[in-house]
């Protein structure tokens, strides 16, 4: 691991005519990581760069330029000024790098190829590989791009990481995988990868906290994984902090204005943050359902009253308030003087007779009964079936939903009623019941 001077001057890195190769490479990252005001001094030093004459920019400035700009986030950007340089080897590498972020996958190793050939160091070439590979879902070639390592590199943070993340993606053992990211922030406290990888088992294991942590750590690393930015944007949105959420969402949209989850995502908790100004309302609701629960037996009421609320099925304050006066009236002996009495008692409780009168009305979807034999054998199965991502499972959670016939038994309305719930989840869960051949309650 590359030590990192507190005095590294940004400044002169990028615009003087110094070396500007891997090595300083890492002091930049790291020096921008430790220090926000570094980060800036970085953009400012970039602007003032991107803002010379093509006169001024040399190919081998426009690669330094090229990559300062991969680093900050700005990739296309990037891209264009890579194009102008010099081609060699740190161009090609970066290019790599760029493809590998836009999911370009087979120009990404292409580029690799072509990197370590005009002589970048081989064994970061060789690492860069295996991760493509592996994201692109060719595992076998990934494992082979790992076991042609060997020697020192195999002790690296790098190394350490994507023989973890592959040992995962092949469905290996947690506890190995894990082990080998341990080691991996043993050798490099602040790897992003092996912090997202820790951050992820942790989460997995309900221990947001830990991972919350890890994820901080990771995203002060430039540039910063998507996946790091939009997991830890959840945590806050569970922790209710959505300011930070929405930063989060925000750089993976600065980096890509097209990346339609972050854009969802942000959507999302922008309504989440208005959340807060709804809450007496939902405080009263809640006071009102536990209001309308009350047994009509709690209350004072004349004996001719009682009796005739309970020849009516009249249980609770709910079902008294379905009733309007004239269906009371109806029901034999019952007058005016119960008619009053009941009027009286609901008045002093913010309640009025026929004011969930329609409820009565609603003639209840036989959902399950709808169901073909082979739907209805899916609905003892675990929801966990689905693979949905964190932020649904939480939903999951906190309305105790455990099978798929008691996800089925909700609405659309009620799975959004749930905090950070929204029509990004909503989707999901819509579109994997559909795998299944069923739907959510009024769907």
């Amino acid at each position: 691991m590359t030590m990192i001077n507190a005095d590294f001057d940004v400044r002169q890195l990028v615009l003087a005519g110094t070396a500007f190769g891997p090595r300083e490479i890492e002091q930049l990252r790291g020096s921008i990581s430790r220090d926000s005001k570094k980060f800036d001094e970085l953009k400012e030093a970039v602007d003032e760069l991107k803002g010379k004459t093509d006169d001024e920019l040399s190919p081998a400035v426009r690669v330094k330029l090229g990559v300062c700009l991969f680093l900050i986030g700005r990739y296309d950007d990037a891209q264009e000024s890579l194009k102008k340089g010099d081609g060699g080897a740190l161009a090609q590498y970066y290019f790599a790098k760029l493809h590998f972020v836009r999911h370009e996958y087979d120009e990404a190793i292409a580029a690799y190829n072509t990197a370590q050939t005009a002589g970048y160091n081989a064994d970061d070439c060789i690492l860069g590989r295996a991760e493509v590979y592996r994201e692109a879902d060719k595992l076998t070639e990934s494992l082979k791009e790992l076991d042609s390592l060997s020697g020192a590199v195999e002790q690296t943070a790098e190394y350490l990481y994507q023989r973890g993340a592959t040992v995962s993606a092949i469905g290996g053992n947690p506890q190995e995988a894990i082990a080998l990211y341990e080691r991996a922030e043993a050798v490099d406290p602040n790897h992003p990868g092996a912090l997202f990888g820790l951050a992820l088992e942790n989460e997995r294991r309900g221990n947001d906290e830990e991972a919350r942590e890890k994820y901080e750590r990771a995203v002060s690393r430039f540039p910063t994984n998507v996946g790091t930015l939009i997991n830890l944007g959840i945590l806050y949105e569970d922790r209710e902090e959505y300011a930070k959420a929405q930063q989060c969402y925000q750089r993976v949209l600065d980096a890509d204005p097209s990346n339609a989850r972050a854009a969802l995502f942000l959507k999302d908790v922008k309504g989440a943050d208005n959340m807060h100004v709804d809450e007496r309302e939902q405080y009263r609701q809640r006071e009102l359902g536990i209001k309308l629960n009350q047994p009509i037996t709690d209350f004072d009421l004349s004996v001719r009253s009682r009796n005739c609320l309970s020849s009516m099925g009249v249980a609770t304050l709910r079902d008294l308030c379905k009733l309007t006066e004239q269906e009371l009236l109806s029901s034999k002996n019952f007058g005016e003087t119960s008619l009053e009495e009941i009027k009286k008692m609901l008045a002093e409780r913010d309640l009025r007779l026929g004011m969930f009168s329609q409820d009565k009305q609603r003639v209840e979807t036989p959902e399950v009964a709808q169901l073909s034999p082979e739907q209805q054998s899916v609905l003892s199965r675990p929801v966990g079936d689905l693979n949905l991502s964190v932020r649904a499972r939480k939903c999951m959670n906190r309305l105790n939903i455990g099978t798929l016939g008691e996800l089925v038994s909700k609405s659309a309305d009620e799975l959004l009623e749930c905090k950070n719930f929204g029509v990004t989840s909503l989707k999901e869960i819509r579109d994997k019941l559909v795998e299944f051949n069923i739907r959510l309650k009024g769907d």
